[in-house]
Formats: C-alpha cells, sequence, structure tokens
C-alpha cells in the first residue's frame, strides 16, 4: 500500500477513510448476497447467481476503473458496480426480482436474471451519451466466456481511437486512454472462446485487462478437472512479454489480500491505458461462501478441511484482520459498519418489494373493481365473482394471475352485452403491459432501418459493364471516404483485397487499422466489431465464407441480437456483418444454413441480395441506422457482370422489401439470392409452355416483405412455390408460415403452397454435385409445370 500512497501523497486520515468506505461496501455487498439467498429460498425471487467471496479484489479493480472505460464482465461482479457508482442495493434487489421498469432495474429491466450488469450509452431517444464522462458497463450475458469477444473489441476500440485521424470521438474517447476491463471465472477460462481472445488480444495489442476470479472451482468440478497444472497464469506463462517480443503482463495476487490486490490493479491500469499492452490479473485463493448458486450447496462437494479454510480466508475477513492489526479501525468501528450495512440492505430490499408489487396489486384492484361490476349484472354472477375473488385473495400477485383471470371470465360472459368492456380491458392491458417485457428487439429510436429511405442507383449513357466485385470494391471506397469511423476486418481483407477482390486496393488507401486481415478465428472477429460498435464505430466484420458463420453464431445470437432487447434500449452495436455464399461446389463452402441462422439471430437483420449492386446498397442503407445486420453476398455473382452505377455510396437497397423481377399471371416464384438467376432461367422455359411466372426476390430474410407485397402477387397468380437452397424444412418452411400464414395468402389459392429447397445434406464436391444436391432450372421448371397441370391437365399433360 506504500505505493499507492506515496502516488497519491494522501494523509493517513484520507487513507484510512477510503479503507473504510471500502469495507463498508465490502460487507454491505456480502449482505445483499445473504439477504438476496434467503429473497430466492422463499420463493420471492427465482434465482440468484451472487458476488460473495469477490468483494475485495473488485474493489480493487474499482479503484483504477476510469470514466470512459468499459466492463465486459462476469455474473459475480456485484460489489465492483456498487463501487463505480452504478449499482444501489434497491437496485440489486429490483433486479433479483425482476423489476420490469428499467428505471428500477436499470440493468435490464428485468430482462435478466439478477448478477447481469449493464451501464445506459445510450439516452430515451436512443442516441448517444457521452461515454468518456461516466465509467460503462457492457450488458452481460450468461453463456461462460461469451463475454471474451466483446471485450476484444471494447479495447481495440481504444487502439483505433488512438491511430485514426478523423473520427469524431469526442463521445467516446480521450486519445484511446480507455481501458476494457474483463472479468471471469476460473473454471470458464477453459472454455475456448477465453483462449481464442487471449490470444487475438495478444496479437493486436490493446488496451484490455483481464482479471480471472479462482475459487478453484467450477460449481462442483474442481480446477485440477478444469485447467493443465491447475493454474492458469502458469499455463499462460509464454505470452509473458519480454525485451524481444510483444505479449502480455501477467499479475498473479492472492484474492484475500487487499493492500496487494490494489498495488496490483494500480500497475495493470497504467500498463494497459499507457503502453495499449494487454494484461492478464490471476486473483487465486478467493472463496465461494454460499456455493455456485441458489440450485444448491458447496457443502456437497467440498470437504471439511476447504470448508475450514475457506472461512478463515474469506477475502472480507482477512480484510477485517487486516485493518484491525494495522490500527486502521477498531472492533467497534467495525462492528458499528457492520451493524448499519445488514440495516441498510435490509431497507433496502424492502423499498425494492414495495415497488415492484404496487403496480400489480394496483392493476389487480382495479380489475377485481371491474369484475365486480360486471357480475352485478350477469346471469353468471357466481362464477365471475369466485373468480374475482380467487383474485383478491392473492396477497401479492404477478401479471400472469390478473391476466389469466380477465381472459377466464371472457369466456363466461361471451354471450353478454358486458363482453366489449371486458374485452377492452385486456386488450388495453395487453398493449400497455406486452412491450415491457418485448420491446426494443430492434432499434426504436428514428435510426431505424424503416426510417432510411430507399435511392435508386443511377446510370450514365453509357454505364460501363464491370464484374461485380469492382462495384462493391468502389462502393466500400466511397463508404470509407464518407464515414472515418467505418472499419473493415477479417481473414485476407487487408493485403490482398479479400479473397474475391472487393476490397482490393482499400488497405493501400485507408490504412491498415482501417482494412485489416484478421487470423483464422471466427468468434472474436464477431467480438472485435461488437465490441467496437458499442464504442461508436461502424465496424465491418467479415466471414469469408457463410458455413464459417457457425464458429461465431454463438456470440451472434447470446450478445448481439439480444443486445438492445436485454438493455431495454439502453445500448446498441450496429454491427455489419459482411459473409458470402451459396452455390458453390462442396461440403465446406456451400452451405446455405439459412434456417439456422434466421431462427438463431432474432433481432439482427439478414440480409440476402442477389448481386453486388444490391449488396452495396445495404452497406449504404445499414450505415445510416444504429442495427446490426448479416449481408450475405453471392458468391458466385463476383465475376458476374453488372452495370456501374453512377452514385456509389450514395444509392440505398430498402430493408424488408421484396422486389419483383418478372411479372406473370400463373404462379408466384419466391426465391433470394444466387438461386434467384436459376429461378429466371426456368421461367423463361416456363414461358415458351405457355406459363408466365411472376418472380419475386425477397431480398431481406429478417425482416421480410414488412409491405405484404408477396400476398398481392398470389391474389393476382392463385399459386405459390418458394424456391431456397436450404435443406428440407429451412428457410422455405419460415417463408411458407410468412406469405401464408401472417399474410393470409392462403385466402388466394387455387393449388396447395409448395416448397423446393436442397437435398437435406451437403453438396458433394464434384463437379456435377451442385446439379444433385440443390434445385436447378430443371428441377424448378418441373415443379412449376406439375402444379399447372394439377390445375389444368388437359392443357399442360404430365410429364412423367
Amino acid at each position: 500500500m506504500t505505493e499507492t500512497q506515496t502516488k497519491k501523497s494522501i494523509s493517513f486520515d484520507d487513507f484510512k477513510a477510503e479503507v473504510l468506505n471500502d469495507y463498508k461496501l465490502a460487507v454491505l455487498s456480502r449482505e445483499c448476497s445473504l439477504l438476496g439467498r434467503r429473497e430466492v429460498l422463499t420463493g420471492k425471487a427465482k434465482f440468484g447467481i451472487f458476488g460473495d467471496g469477490k468483494e475485495v479484489p473488485q474493489l480493487a479493480m474499482a479503484k483504477a476503473f476510469k470514466n470512459g472505460d468499459f466492463r465486459s464482465g462476469y455474473y459475480r461482479d456485484q460489489t465492483f458496480m456498487m463501487a463505480i457508482g452504478q449499482l444501489t442495493v434497491q437496485q440489486f434487489f429490483a433486479g433479483l426480482y425482476g423489476h420490469s421498469d428499467i428505471e428500477h432495474d436499470p440493468m435490464s429491466g428485468g430482462r435478466q436474471m439478477g448478477g447481469h450488469f449493464a451501464t445506459h450509452s445510450l439516452d430515451e431517444n436512443g442516441n448517444w451519451k457521452n461515454l468518456t464522462q461516466q465509467k460503462n458497463s457492457s450488458a452481460d450475458i450468461s453463456p461462460t466466456a461469451g463475454q471474451m469477444p466483446r471485450l476484444l473489441g471494447l479495447a481495440q476500440a481504444s487502439k483505433i481511437y488512438r491511430n485514426v485521424p478523423g473520427i469524431d470521438a469526442e463521445k467516446f474517447s480521450v486519445n484511446g486512454n480507455e481501458i476494457a476491463w474483463g472479468t471471469i471465472g476460473n473454471a470458464s477460462t477453459s472454455e475456448g472462446l477465453f483462449f481464442e481472445t487471449i490470444n487475438a488480444a495478444g496479437v493486436l495489442q490493446v488496451p484490455m485487462v483481464i482479471s480471472v476470479w479462482d475459487d478453484e472451482y467450477g460449481i462442483s468440478v474442481h480446477a485440477r478437472h478444469q485447467t493443465t497444472k491447475e493454474n492458469i497464469s502458469e499455463i499462460l506463462k509464454g505470452f509473458q512479454r519480454d525485451e524481444d517480443n510483444k505479449g502480455y503482463e501477467i499479475i498473479k495476487v492472492k484474492g484475500w489480500d487487499y493492500p496487494e490486490l490494489v498495488a496490483a490493479y494500480e500497475k495493470a491500469s497504467a500498463i494497459a491505458r499507457e503502453e495499449h499492452v494487454p494484461v492478464l490479473i490471476h486473483v487465486h485463493e478467493l472463496t465461494q461462501p454460499q456455493g455456485h448458486s441458489t440450485s444448491g450447496s458447496h457443502e456437497r462437494y467440498k470437504n471439511t478441511d476447504r470448508l475450514s479454510w475457506e472461512g478463515e480466508y474469506d477475502c472480507i475477513a482477512q480484510m477485517r484482520k487486516w485493518m484491525l492489526d494495522n490500527n486502521i479501525a477498531l472492533e467497534e468501528d467495525l462492528e458499528a459498519i457492520e451493524k448499519d450495512a445488514k440495516k441498510d440492505v435490509l431497507e433496502g430490499k424492502k423499498a425494492a418489494w414495495s415497488a415492484y408489487t404496487a403496480p400489480m396489486k394496483a392493476e389487480q384492484q382495479e380489475l377485481v373493481a371491474l369484475l365486480t361490476n360486471i357480475a352485478s349484472k350477469s346471469p353468471n354472477k357466481v362464477f365471475i365473482e369466485k373468480h374475482a375473488n380467487d383474485l383478491a385473495s392473492i396477497k401479492e400477485p404477478i401479471r400472469k394471475e390478473v391476466l389469466t383471470t380477465a381472459r377466464k371470465v371472457l369466456r363466461i360472459i361471451v354471450n353478454e352485452d358486458s363482453r366489449m368492456q371486458l374485452a377492452g380491458w385486456i386488450k388495453n392491458y395487453t398493449e400497455k403491459i406486452q412491450p415491457k417485457y418485448s420491446s426494443h428487439l430492434f432499434s426504436e429510436s428514428d435510426k431505424s432501418v424503416y426510417n432510411v429511405k430507399p435511392v435508386a442507383a443511377e446510370y450514365g449513357d453509357n454505364a460501363e459493364e464491370v464484374d461485380g466485385r469492382v462495384i462493391i470494391r468502389d462502393n466500400f471506397d466511397a463508404v470509407f471516404s464518407r464515414y472515418p469511423e467505418a472499419l473493415v476486418f477479417g481473414e485476407d481483407c487487408g493485403n490482398i483485397g479479400d479473397v474475391n477482390q472487393g476490397l482490393e486496393g482499400m488497405q493501400e488507401k485507408y490504412g491498415d487499422f482501417r482494412v485489416c486481415d484478421a487470423g483464422i478465428r471466427e468468434a472474436t472477429i464477431l467480438g472485435q466489431g461488437i465490441g467496437m460498435a458499442m464504442r461508436g464505430l461502424r465496424p465491418i466484420a467479415e466471414i469469408q465464407y457463410l458455413d464459417y458463420l457457425l464458429y461465431a453464431v454463438q456470440i451472434m445470437s447470446d450478445d448481439l441480437a439480444t443486445l438492445q432487447y436485454r438493455t431495454a434500449g439502453k445500448q446498441k452495436a450496429p454491427l455489419i456483418i459482411r459473409t458470402r455464399g451459396h452455390r458453390l461446389e462442396g461440403i465446406w463452402h456451400s452451405g446455405s444454413p439459412m434456417g439456422m441462422i434466421i431462427n438463431a439471430l432474432r433481432g439482427i437483420h439478414v440480409l440476402v441480395p442477389r448481386n453486388m449492386t444490391k449488396a452495396a446498397g445495404f452497406y449504404n442503407t445499414l450505415l445510416e441506422t444504429d442495427e446490426p445486420a448479416l449481408i450475405v453476398e453471392c458468391l458466385n455473382g463476383y465475376r458476374l457482370k453488372e452495370k456501374m452505377p453512377a452514385n456509389l455510396g450514395e444509392f440505398k437497397t430498402p430493408v424488408g422489401v421484396v422486389e419483383t423481377i418478372r411479372e406473370g399471371n400463373d404462379i408466384t416464384l419466391v426465391s433470394y439470392g444466387s438461386t434467384l438467376r436459376l429461378v429466371e432461367q426456368a421461367a423463361k422455359e416456363l414461358a415458351e409452355a405457355g406459363i408466365e411466372a411472376e418472380i419475386i426476390d425477397i431480398q431481406s430474410l429478417l425482416p421480410f416483405d414488412i409491405n405484404h407485397d408477396i400476398v398481392k402477387s398470389v391474389a393476382k397468380t392463385n399459386r405459390l412455390l418458394v424456391i431456397d437452397e436450404d435443406v428440407p424444412g429451412g428457410a422455405s418452411a419460415y417463408i411458407l408460415q410468412k406469405i401464408v400464414d401472417e399474410q393470409d395468402a392462403y385466402r388466394y389459392l387455387d393449388s396447395k403452397p409448395e416448397a423446393m429447397s436442397a437435398k437435406a445434406h451437403r453438396p458433394a464436391y464434384g463437379t456435377d454435385g451442385d446439379y444433385f444436391s440443390k434445385p436447378s432450372a430443371e428441377d424448378i421448371y418441373e415443379k412449376v409445370y406439375a402444379i399447372m397441370h394439377e390445375a389444368n391437365p388437359a392443357k399442360f399433360p404430365s410429364l412423367y
């Protein structure tokens, strides 16, 4: 502690006051954990996972944490959040109860279980706050090590802000001085995402400090089953930097040693902040006094000796002993602090419970009064009153009980005049309450994709026919010139300008911070994008092929897709993910797992342009929005000729809007991407047989046909065929549901709606693999012909 005192030049009284305040916070946090567990076990809360045993190291981390810094953490960091002033006792319990009001539970508005922390990066209109003037926490997720890829991007943003001129960084960075602080449990370091992030950060040399909270267990499984040598810092020694090689600074410190912890975090902060060198702090000899969570007891898997050691080396107990040994406090001083903490936590818990239950009790009383009034005029009075009395007897109702009662009574009075009164109440109640649980899956700000006006590509009189890759390349050139905060990165993106030359010459022109290569590590490429987007940059993360997206789907699904939703609109990451796929031979480069993608990525727009002009238009659109999106470019489209637009960087493809690319009256053919070329070929051949097909390009799978234009076509043709290269039951099932069910196209159908997909297996590599694995022009022709034969066998006799 001597070094810390010297640097700050504080008096002993000031030092003592600071230490006592730290102790008060530690005890306050511990009491929250203890009382929180009891709230779960008595049924008031559903589940509890707490930060007990980690209080003292988190206090040390908080001391080094500055305005503008970001945390990407672990669900046990409650003490840290309290120490940086972003979590009160009442808010802690509001989160435990799942209070659906973001004002009461600012972490997630009841959308995440307790222990998942976030700060507000956005104002009430969805605009960026000044992140340099506040301490920031990116919103936690439960999947172990899932926070690590995002941590990499949060740290890399500082590198970009420090080294790339011309970016408006006023709200986001002060010369790249910000640190991204990561926390993770020792068992979770077994996950591949941890090691991928460690390696990437060492390569990139970004200001990142990772704290490993090591209490020797992963739930009930001891470290000997988790980590080689049972020691994460020992096995990472090869990452330690030296005079000749860049790498990490690795620090190991006991989790119960308050003065050493403060010194360790101060050292880590200086290295990362000033030198942009990543630091790993292995905080070992920690305890977990209540076990992993409220789901069980640690006495089941810890022996007597371990439990005895944990009692003695509990970090708060050791801090208390250190304070007494060094005459920083008297026994009675500490007892007073401990007594006050118990009182404060109890009062905060009561206030949180009252605030949580009050609105539901008011809703209960409102419905009971309405039902009582309805009952007084109803021949079913006895039955209605029973429901009303049952609801009124519930001491602490939840909304499910309120709405269930109303809906059951509605059935009873379905033939009575009062039905409309109750139905109106149910409708109004649902419209008021549902957003508390369902809002902000997508942006609700004025930067939503729906607010971007489409702009058509313009062509000169002598527009040149060029390879599609030239259009995408030159549009990127216009984008990077217009948006200094835009950057792209991925495997082979930089030096060679991507494998299809869509970024040819861009690194030379814009530098290797903005157009850069990345290692073979898809999950952390996505993580880089998420973290940088959360700090105001406009990253484009490239995944070389659509199949490779599977490495990153977990990050995209659990983190990126849920970000706005799980923060109730208080954080965003407008990341653009660029990839390419479809219609190439071979198991590994030809996959079209669109059904998996669209069902795992709700919260991310999924765009499937048929050519490079449409793709370029999507990039231009998205850069004016604040939403994440995946763009799947056609892998076989880079060498196909297209006209060069005259307004590069300006034309915009609308999101969620379909395009009719061929008019017809006999059948509606719906498809997207590369398959459309085969559909067009088949349509020409069908026309020769007297069948005029209307072709609709979906363009966007998420969102899907927001204007319901496809049903208008079906109303004209009375027949529908969806052509898709996903597996049977994949994206085609989703498309049919949208058209037939959501758009009510069934009302206009004279023939069974059908879907044509690829085979259930992946395409074979041989030259004929595509033809025999995915829909061909002949397949499409014969399927359409068969539908027309069923409708008019005389005109269209059976082919087979």
